[in-house]
């Protein structure tokens, strides 16, 4: 009789041994993670819901194993994605229409949105009481990359408020992205277009004054988004499900918690970063509602993006909305989370 008791309570450890493995494998505490190499256009606080979702393990919870990597800008970031370096990327989704346009043999797709307007701000070497626009009539102004966004938005905005970008405004383009801070900072332009935390960091030194917001005049547009093959779509329908979950619960983390909250989550990913300037880039993104507060990519916001484009003559040809854009992933996971 011993024997038999001894029997049960080895099958009694055994079968919970089982249980709490099957438990474990469950949720967010997969034995086996997928792995999903994404590589971003730069590495920016920009990005703010995006560390969120690595730091606060929302991606850990979706079984996924995120392995990040700086794509150094749009061209880069394409190239690792359609060679087969990166699995998905965060990127412009005007690099999409590019490829499309261009009737890449892989198709790309847009599943789904994290910022929806531009991160960029006016930085003027001297302090401008009152700035309108039509201050940057014959003045130098340090821009971005031809058929880039942020040089796309810059124009839009100028021809919004009466200009003729290049005409009006002098804009010098033959600067690198990475030392437009350190070429204004040394004399060069009277006004630049920076992105964060570039943009405080002068402000702070005393050597730039951000007078406006690019993302507050031109409106909300489908800024950065993830992009993939449509094959990888098509073959891992449940493992995009999953990392769309991952940003959802980041954005809806980020839209419910104050600068503060969301600088100390974000700040493993920018410890050179000093945590009053992530606070303020971090408000000042909040405050002008530069996130999305989902992942579904607006046709609205898109067509305000074509329009964008054909202005500053990008345009390569018209490729219509549901060719390069899905939402269909990001309306399930939103339904799922109600």
């Amino acid at each position: 009789m011993r024997f038999v008791k001894k029997g049960w309570s080895l099958l009694l450890v055994i079968s919970l041994a089982w249980l709490t493995a099957a438990c474990g494998m469950s949720g967010g505490d997969r034995s086996e993670m997928d792995t999903v190499r994404v590589v971003e256009v730069t590495h920016s606080i920009f990005y703010a819901p995006q560390y969120v979702a690595i730091h606060k393990g929302f991606f850990k919870e979706e079984g996924i194993d995120l392995r990040l990597s700086n794509g150094f800008g749009g061209d880069k970031t394409m190239t690792a994605l359609l060679s087969g370096e990166a699995d998905i990327v965060l990127v412009g989704a005007e690099t999409g229409v590019y490829v499309t346009a261009r009737g890449a043999q892989n198709p790309v797709i847009g599943f789904a949105q994290l910022t929806q307007k531009d991160g960029s701000f006016l930085v003027s070497r001297k302090p401008v009481n009152d700035f309108e626009w039509k201050d940057l009539k014959g003045k130098e102004l340090l821009g971005q990359r031809k058929g880039g966004m942020p040089q796309m938005v810059s124009e839009h905005v100028q021809r919004k408020n009466g200009l003729t970008p290049h005409k009006d405004v002098k804009i010098i383009q033959n600067i690198d992205f990475k030392n437009l801070g350190s070429a204004f900072a040394s004399g060069t332009g009277d006004y630049v277009q920076l992105f964060e935390p570039v943009a405080s960091k002068l402000e702070q030194e005393g050597k730039g004054h951000i007078v406006a917001s690019f993302g507050e005049d031109s409106g909300n547009l489908p800024y950065t988004v993830y992009l993939t093959k449509d094959h990888y779509l098509k073959e891992n329908p449940e493992l995009a499900e999953r990392f769309t979950r991952a940003l959802y619960k980041a954005q809806r983390w980020v839209a419910n918690h104050s600068s503060e909250e969301i600088a100390d989550a974000i700040q493993p990913s920018f410890q050179d970063t000093d945590q009053e300037i992530l606070v303020t880039v971090i408000d000042r993104y909040k405050s002008q509602n530069t996130w999305a507060s989902d992942p579904i990519i607006d046709r609205e916001e898109y067509n305000l993006m074509i329009q964008v484009m054909d202005e500053a003559g990008e345009l390569p040809g018209q490729v219509p909305y549901k060719k390069v854009i899905r939402t269909d992933i990001s309306e399930k996971v939103m339904k799922g989370s109600q």
